[in-house]
């Protein structure tokens, strides 16, 4: 059943039970954020978060961390998909942004008003959903139709399979990119699906790979997808270190920005 749903730009990909801190000052989305405040008490106060094609960032600055509770999309997959519409929006200066058609919702969690009218807020990931179609309306920010995409039924089984192959990959990956081996000892969850959506929120990937994840169908195809993502990244990790590159060959000047 679909929804008509506020439709949030972002230059990232959230997946549900991620934790997505955003500091707003766009106009629209600070209406975005008072309309949404202003629902009735139990009433979710959920958003549309959809990663940008091409075309820049929407105005908004992004800090995303994992919540600590918390095969990518075949070709073919993708090539039997009926063609989707161009998704489009447009930035405060009227240049065009196009959207990917698969997001997660965003539940808004907490709000602290700045004294220049801006916002610090926390959401968090809750729901995937894919675009039908987008509208221009009487409000100042994108609404979309939405199908909701909920988890298919069927391959728990292979799921539970995979999971501690993906999650002893996953260890052996963060061992790369940690200092600390302390925190490799973190408690992991068990439940395969919030597995799979902690690798792909965590992991050192590409926006494109993190959408595919989103993207994915099921749990079992996406765990099968950062099977081979994490042996991917594991390798190129390994190659990185074992250059002998003295350290003054990779200083470069610090950035003013």
């Amino acid at each position: 059943m679909g929804a008509r749903l506020p439709v949030f730009p972002l230059g990232t990909v959230l997946f549900p039970g991620l934790v997505l801190p955003l500091h707003i000052f766009e106009a629209r989305y600070l209406d975005l954020m008072r309309h949404l405040r202003g629902l009735p008490e139990g009433t979710p106060r959920e958003f549309g978060v959809v990663a940008i094609r091409s075309g820049g960032s929407a105005a908004v600055a992004t800090r995303p961390d994992p919540e600590s509770r918390p095969d990518q999309e075949s070709r073919a997959a993708q090539e039997s998909r009926p063609e989707q519409p161009e998704l489009t929006d447009r930035r405060p200066d009227g240049s065009p942004v196009t959207l990917h058609d698969v997001g997660c919702t965003a539940e808004l969690r907490q709000v602290t008003e700045l004294p220049d009218g801006r916002l610090d807020v926390v959401t968090v990931g809750r729901r995937r959903f894919r675009i039908a179609g987008v509208e221009e309306g009487p409000t100042p920010y994108l609404t979309a139709e939405v199908e909701w995409l909920p988890e298919p039924v069927g391959q728990e089984q292979l799921a539970d399979l995979l999971a501690p192959r993906v999650l002893a990959v996953f260890r052996r990956y963060l061992t790369l990119v940690r200092d600390d081996p302390e925190e490799i000892s973190e408690q992991m969850p068990d439940d395969p699906t919030v597995l799979s959506h902690l690798v792909a929120a965590t992991a050192a990937l590409t926006l494109t790979d993190r959408q595919r994840l989103l993207a994915t169908p099921d749990t079992a195809g996406r765990l099968r997808a950062e099977l081979g993502l994490l042996n991917r990244e594991a390798a190129l990790l390994r190659q990185v270190r074992a250059v002998p590159v003295p350290l003054a060959e990779l200083a470069v000047p610090a950035s003013p920005n």
